[in-house]
């Protein structure tokens, strides 16, 4: 017979995974939720794994940190801040590639063989399975990322929507009022908050018209293909390629110089994370700094006060952008210091 998991519980009381899991946590929750929750847990027969979260007695001085891939620069400037924490701490840093959502959950469900203390994650997309993993761990989980509102996790979030506006902003400044938006997949936390970001600041203009493309992957590749097409088939049409991260808008860069574009006299592009890639690119590459050192920086400190304090409330940290102007959009580019909040902290 098949373990009875918390989801399994959620889906007989009516109510979120992450409600389950503050019902049966005695966290913030509804009498009414917590009376349901406990009555299909009963029900059902379900139970937490005690052997596993007895794991939390030992230690390993391991700490991982897991993300999709680990390539991607944007991702490694995240990997550095963390280790510079988790060393001053004296715990080693583990590193994992997690691929695909279902490998993801299957590595947090891992975390009840105790090879580590603790973990951040940066899934790129959250499913109501790894809501539930991150439930269950023995061991706390920081998330980089955005998770249901009720979850019971500490969260570090970026502000990727606001981060399009700024960009949009911009290019509207400088005169641009044709743009296409090359965006990775919108089943992704970062493809819908961008996309949403993006929506949102070009409908508030008349004069900007605009158009989207969704490509297979955040890539160099699928964002060299994506410009390519919409370059060739409607250059008279667009002034501006505004990318969902650095990686697309270096792809964009390539393909308008195969196409004997300039930049930005004929076509604007902009990108997103700030990356070292956007910053020796030739002309320098327009993008929004996410804070992603910052982020990686925060996590680490969660997880540790985690650690140190595991009854504590759970926090949720959100990370401001601002935008960094270079050569690919505007003909001179001009100091643009943009000024941002500190991040905001409130409980979860």
């Amino acid at each position: 017979m098949a373990r009875v998991t918390i989801i399994d519980v959620a889906k007989r009381a009516g109510v979120s995974v992450a409600s389950a899991s503050r019902a049966l946590n005695g966290l913030v929750a509804s009498a009414e939720t917590v009376q349901k929750v406990r009555a299909a847990a009963a029900e059902l027969g379900y139970a937490a794994d005690a052997t596993a979260r007895s794991l939390k007695l030992g230690r390993t001085q391991q700490l991982a940190y897991a993300v999709a891939d680990i390539g991607n620069p944007v991702y490694v400037e995240m990997m550095g801040a963390i280790e510079r924490v988790v060393a001053a701490s004296d715990y080693r840093l583990v590193i994992s590639s997690t691929g695909d959502a279902d490998a993801t959950v299957e590595l947090v469900r891992s975390l009840g063989r105790g090879f580590v203390d603790g973990m951040v994650l940066s899934p790129l997309r959250v499913t109501d399975e790894l809501v539930a993993a991150i439930a269950d761990s023995p061991v706390p989980v920081v998330v980089l990322g955005r998770m249901p509102d009720d979850a019971a996790a500490d969260t570090v979030r970026a502000d990727s929507a606001r981060g399009m506006e700024l960009v949009v902003d911009h290019l509207v400044r400088e005169g641009r009022r044709r743009l296409a938006f090359i965006n990775g997949p919108v089943d992704t936390t970062p493809g819908r908050f961008r996309r949403d970001g993006f929506r949102k600041a070009v409908s508030s203009d008349p004069s900007v018209s605009s158009v989207e493309v969704v490509v297979d992957d955040f890539t160099i590749a699928e964002g060299y293909r994506a410009a390519i097409r919409l370059l060739e088939g409607s250059a008279g049409d667009l002034d501006a390629l505004v990318a969902a991260n650095d990686l697309i808008g270096i792809g964009a860069l390539h393909a308008a110089d195969d196409l004997g574009l300039r930049v930005p006299e004929d076509i604007a592009v902009t990108g997103v994370d700030d990356t070292e890639l956007a910053q020796v690119s030739r002309p320098g590459l327009t993008s929004v700094d996410l804070g992603a050192a910052e982020r990686g920086r925060v996590a680490a400190e969660l997880l540790l006060a985690r650690l140190a304090e595991p009854d504590r409330p759970a926090h949720t940290v959100t990370v401001a952008p601002a935008l960094r102007v270079r050569g690919s959009s505007i003909a001179r580019a001009v100091p643009h210091p943009a000024t941002s909040a500190a991040p905001e902290e409130a409980s979860a």
